[in-house]
């Protein structure tokens, strides 16, 4: 009877583990399947918008999914398309700018997020210097990588408004963590280039939106939260 039951719970364990590596699977194809889309529909808006030269109001509002561009770390080998929120069904199909944060080439701080398994896994080797080009249609940004630093996923200042042209990249961290992460990895760039005086956009209790990175598959839960200060 015992080893009868021992067998039982290992058919379960094996079909559970099919389950999971299936589910894993299917949005990996998913995940890669929306980059490709991403990269058709954003060499079509360079194709047929070359001429756009003005970057929208910075009060713009734009709506979760909408295709921002691509950011590129060349010495990492990364490259990902870019989407509006950070909602889970965003960053399944890449990396979110955080809502109420400026866009690439208007002054402030550019706020983007991955999961730690996907997109930003190559963060982890990122150094002091490194270059990350975002591109848009409206052009490419380029920014030199100037510190890292771990937080705790309550700091919220890392969300801060910038005097200055700023990139943030946040993920979660441990990268090799299995479960929960506890903290978040940050990497704060700043811009390589003058831009046009455009006033920062200002993230505040009232205007900012939770940013999260929700799971991605079910045998590792992350869950990032940035609440804003009271």
């Amino acid at each position: 009877m015992i080893r009868g039951a021992a067998r039982c719970l290992e058919y379960a364990l094996f079909t559970i583990g099919l389950v999971v590596l299936g589910y894993c699977g299917a949005a990996w194809v998913n995940s890669r399947v929306q980059q490709v889309q991403g990269n058709r529909e954003f060499d079509r808006l360079l194709q047929y918008k070359p001429s756009v030269k003005a970057l929208p109001a910075p009060e713009r509002h734009l709506p979760d999914g909408d295709l921002i561009g691509k950011v590129e770390i060349p010495r990492l080998h990364l490259s990902a398309v870019v989407f509006q929120g950070t909602e889970s069904s965003v960053l399944d199909h890449g990396v979110g700018h955080l809502s109420g944060s400026p866009l690439p080439g208007q002054n402030g701080n550019v706020v983007l997020a991955a999961h730690r398994d996907t997109f930003f896994r190559s963060l982890k080797d990122i150094q002091k210097g490194d270059v990350v080009s975002v591109s848009t249609e409206f052009g490419v940004r380029r920014y030199a990588v100037e510190s890292t630093e771990v937080v705790p996923p309550d700091q919220t200042s890392v969300l801060d408004a910038t005097d200055t042209p700023t990139l943030t990249l946040i993920t979660c961290y441990p990268f090799y963590y299995v479960g929960h992460a506890p903290k978040r990895f940050i990497v704060r760039a700043r811009d390589m280039e003058p831009v046009p005086a455009i006033q920062p956009v200002q993230i505040t209790a009232q205007k900012m939106e939770t940013a999260r990175i929700a799971p991605s598959r079910p045998a590792r839960v992350e869950t990032y939260v940035f609440r804003a200060s009271q």
